[in-house]
């Protein structure tokens, strides 16, 4: 089984900056695409970022220039660096992964959540 556990939410003024970090743990044989999302209150889950194994980063064009996505395949971790944070970054962001099991399976797995929230 697969966790993905997701930190470095919090809140923070408009201007500043956040790291969030998603640690992957469990028995499984690679962590393929990882992906943040985030989501406010009332709208869909949308995607920020994402990570492809093989190296390849992309953030959306909306946020380019302010958020930049990494990852440590050793570490089996994932960052979002997130720079000029505004109120409407304001939302829960999640962790999400393409996880093949020692099955050979691929299944989609969730980080729990952190809270983002930028004041004005």
């Amino acid at each position: 089984q697969v966790q993905l556990v997701e930190s470095g939410g919090g809140l923070v003024q408009t201007g500043g900056s956040l790291v969030l970090a998603c640690v992957a743990s469990g028995s499984f044989l690679s962590i393929n695409d990882i992906a943040w999302y985030r989501q406010t209150p009332g709208e869909e889950r949308e995607v920020v970022a994402t990570a492809t194994r093989g190296g390849a980063r992309n953030v959306v064009d909306s946020l380019k220039g302010r958020f930049t996505i990494s990852r440590d395949n050793v570490k089996k971790t994932v960052r979002l660096q997130m720079n000029n944070l505004k109120p409407e970054d304001t939302g829960t962001y999640y962790c999400s992964a393409s996880v093949t099991g020692r099955d050979w399976n691929r299944s989609i797995v969730w980080g729990q959540g952190t809270q983002v929230t930028v004041s004005s």
